[in-house]
């Protein structure tokens, strides 16, 4: 993105949700093993609602934080991220009723929390299902998501130039809101790491989340100016990135068996079919008409300009603040894939 742009300084980074500001860590030192100029180059800016606890109580050299609810920035030329952050936004739950688009509400019988059925709260939720040309069936549940429009209004004014780049978990609208595959819709509750799907329980305690709309997420960008240039899963993306060549030199490393575990599991995790490998990695931008990212396009092949990148720089390995896998998780046979072959599946986009 920074070449693409003709290497601008400063290139800026804005992370949406950081968070405790790990992602921003393991970003920054990567970036130093990067062509020259570019680290030199990166201002990274830490962006979310609260202060938050940072990781060692700091930032890295050359990283602000923002704690601010919206975008508050402007003529940005760079790229705005994100991970896992559209599928915590406050959801509209709708459902159909008689024939007629009803919304999901939360009331109080007898002292206990239930759900009832009742007019809709913003006309917006049925224009919705009108711009995706897509109607529920009868009893059918779905999540909409209003809040696209608006913060795709306030990127497209932070941004003067450049991309955006997000990673989550999520779908195209006619695959989202399809009767056979997520009659239930897809609101999904955990508490203490557990999936209990239980919003009504353990108010304030436990995550809720839905998956994203992307469709709506790219119709929101376009509506400002801001267009789709590359969609597909975690696992096609990070093929295409070498993540097989990563696991070969991994294990050319001869680490510690239990380090070697923990770190083979963990890019298997990353691109695995059916887990992680089918988050989505949406690649938007404004003012950047025909620029070709890597990680995207229709071959699984890694481009050759990529996999000389990629030879040329460590390979990265788990430190303290990392999950390691193998502590948490019964992991057997996967550990014996090849990711290589994880990369062949049919393309998302």
């Amino acid at each position: 993105m920074w070449r693409l742009l003709g290497q601008p300084d400063p290139f800026t980074v804005v992370e949406l949700g950081a968070g405790n500001g790990l992602l921003c860590r393991d970003i920054v030192a990567a970036a130093g093993e990067l062509p020259p100029n570019f680290l030199s180059c990166l201002s990274y800016v830490c962006l979310d609602r609260r202060e938050g606890k940072l990781l060692n109580g700091q930032e890295p050299y050359g990283v602000n934080r923002v704690a601010a609810a919206g975008i508050p920035f402007r003529h940005l030329a760079g790229c705005i991220i994100s991970n896992e952050y559209f599928d915590a936004f406050p959801v509209h739950q709708v459902t159909v009723v008689e024939g007629t688009l009803s919304e999901i509400y939360v009331t109080q019988e007898e002292g206990d929390l239930v759900t009832n059925a009742g007019a809709l709260s913003d006309i917006a939720l049925a224009a919705r299902f009108d711009d995706l040309d897509l109607k529920l069936e009868e009893g059918q549940v779905a999540e909409v998501n209003l809040a696209l429009r608006s913060w795709a209004q306030e990127a497209a004014q932070a941004l003067h130039r450049g991309f955006i780049l997000t990673v989550d978990y999520g779908d195209r609208a006619s695959d989202l809101y399809s009767a056979q595959n997520r009659r239930r819709g897809t609101l999904t509750t955990f508490y203490n790491h557990t999936q209990i799907d239980a919003p009504l329980r353990y108010i304030g305690r436990q995550d809720i989340t839905a998956q994203v709309d992307f469709t709506s997420l790219v119709n929101a960008g376009h509506s400002n100016g801001i267009e789709m240039l590359g969609f597909a899963s975690q696992g096609q993306f990070l093929g295409r990135l070498g993540m097989a060549s990563m696991q070969q030199r991994l294990r050319r490393l001869e680490l510690p068996q239990i380090a070697a575990q923990a770190n083979r599991a963990g890019m298997v995790d990353l691109v695995r079919p059916g887990g992680l490998g089918d988050f989505k990695v949406l690649a938007q931008g404004k003012n950047v008409e025909n620029l070709e990212l890597w990680g995207f396009g229709q071959s699984s092949a890694v481009d050759d300009e990529v996999q000389d990148l990629v030879d040329n720089i460590p390979v990265p390995l788990l430190i303290g603040h990392h999950l390691s896998l193998p502590k948490g998780l019964n992991m057997g046979g996967e550990l014996e894939f090849d990711l290589g072959n994880l990369f062949d599946g049919p393309e998302t986009g």
